[in-house]
């Protein structure tokens, strides 16, 4: 009896144990090397004490499973003065984590304001991502954003929360 139950339990072992050898591909999916995200951004934003609309368009490309590299721009349209951002960033996604998948990054942000001097700035983000379809993902997360040459007259940090959609390919 101890035998009979010693090999179905093994059986029962070996099977479980195939099913969880997925290749590195299927287990990044389309955060595996390789693979470009196209990021749409949208919603306010609050600057020089106006509201504005903010557009934006980003793509990344996977350099190793989970790490990407990436560019950004944002448009920002409705008040004065009108503002354009330019971000390269640099972004790991733990995409191990089964259903969300965690995320953290870095980048450095130039942003042009109209005829007045361009702002530098450099920040760090984290947050999730959750399956929006066969290859797409909603994110969540908070960003925390420094301004160099900053004087004391205004902010020289912020934190602020993020939403993204990315389109992988």
């Amino acid at each position: 009896m101890n035998k009979k139950l010693a090999v179905i339990t093994i059986a029962a072992v070996a099977t479980f144990a195939s099913n969880l050898s997925a290749s590195a591909a299927e287990v990044a999916g389309v955060f595996r090397k390789g693979s470009t995200g196209l990021v749409i951004t949208g919603g306010t934003g609050y600057a020089f004490n106006e509201t504005y609309l903010v557009l934006g368009l980003g793509v990344s490309y996977y350099v190793v499973d989970g790490l990407n590299l990436g560019l950004a721009f944002e448009s920002w349209s409705g008040a004065d003065p009108a503002l354009y951002k330019l971000t390269p960033s640099v972004q790991y996604v733990f995409h191990q984590v089964p259903v969300l998948k965690p995320y953290i990054g870095g980048f450095y942000r130039r942003t042009y304001v109209g005829s007045q001097p361009d702002i530098n700035s450099w920040g760090g983000r984290a947050g999730a991502y959750l399956a929006a379809g066969r290859n797409a993902y909603l994110g969540f997360g908070a960003v925390y954003e420094s301004y160099v040459d900053c004087n004391r007259a205004t902010t020289c940090s912020e934190s602020y929360p993020e939403v993204s959609f990315t389109f992988a390919f």
